[in-house]
């Protein structure tokens, strides 16, 4: 109760923050400190990795074409670059699975919780009401910058909230972290299992849910193979088939098929 009451406290910070700069009333110094207190998870942010920047803002841009051009969206997909793997590694098993759900990729590669934010409000969900939003994304907060547990927490717990305010009609499936590291006593590991721990408790089975597929991933004694994730982080094409097999029950109910 302690963390989810501290995640409160960080989202009450960027709201203040967000609603003084909006309102332009003169309380500049009250903003920046408001925002200064708040993690950066919480932030919305341009990726700014030397690596992304020239692709990162032009594959936002090319996503905003895109949206306009699809007819329907059912099923949205948002997170980082293992969400993005599903053009990639995964793009077999996203015509089998999702090609027919009229189906949208938002994952962008690098992003971490604060990505995500800047892109959800800047027209990255514009115009749709998909039926499902599937969302993954906290494994960069932890790998980039080892950020706390309740501060990914509360980065997620913002991008549904926006993905709410901005789709009031879909329901959102909030998955498990996937697991990364090859034993189950890898820092990073655990660190997202922190995260999961808490993320778990945003469900409220009536418009977000919550799915830990973890499990399909690893070996009996935990350990997640490389045959699975050759780098240990990112699925190769039997680890999406895994993936999409997995989640496709509970795909399959919410989006009343």
């Amino acid at each position: 109760m302690k963390i989810l009451a501290r995640i409160a406290l960080l989202l009450a910070i960027v709201a203040v923050s967000t609603t003084s700069l909006r309102a332009g009333n003169g309380q500049g110094t009250e903003t920046e400190q408001a925002k200064s207190d708040a993690p950066k998870s919480v932030t919305p942010e341009v990726q700014t990795a030397a690596w992304a920047v020239k692709w990162w803002q032009p594959r936002h841009d090319q996503k905003l074409a895109d949206l306009k051009k699809m007819e329907q969206v059912d099923l949205l997909m948002v997170g980082d670059s293992i969400t993005q793997g599903w053009e990639g590694r995964g793009k077999n098993v996203w015509a089998e699975y999702y090609v027919p759900r009229n189906a949208f990729n938002i994952g962008f590669s690098g992003d971490r919780t604060e990505n995500v934010l800047w892109r959800l409000q800047h027209d990255a969900v514009k115009g749709i009401s998909p039926k499902l939003a599937v969302v993954m994304i906290g494994t960069n907060n932890t790998g980039h910058r080892q950020d706390p547990a309740e501060e990914t927490a509360a980065g997620i717990k913002a991008i549904i909230a926006e993905l709410q305010k901005q789709l009031p009609k879909t329901k959102i499936l909030l998955l498990a972290i996937f697991p990364r590291g090859a034993k189950t006593d890898d820092p990073l590991r655990k660190l997202n299992a922190e995260i999961n721990e808490i993320i778990a408790d945003f469900a409220d089975d009536q418009k977000v849910y919550f799915l830990d597929i973890n499990s399909e991933f690893l070996d009996d004694d935990g350990t997640l193979p490389r045959s699975v994730m050759p780098d240990l982080l990112h699925p190769q094409e039997a680890g999406y088939a895994t993936w999409a097999k997995a989640m496709d029950p509970t795909i399959a109910k919410l989006m009343g098929e």
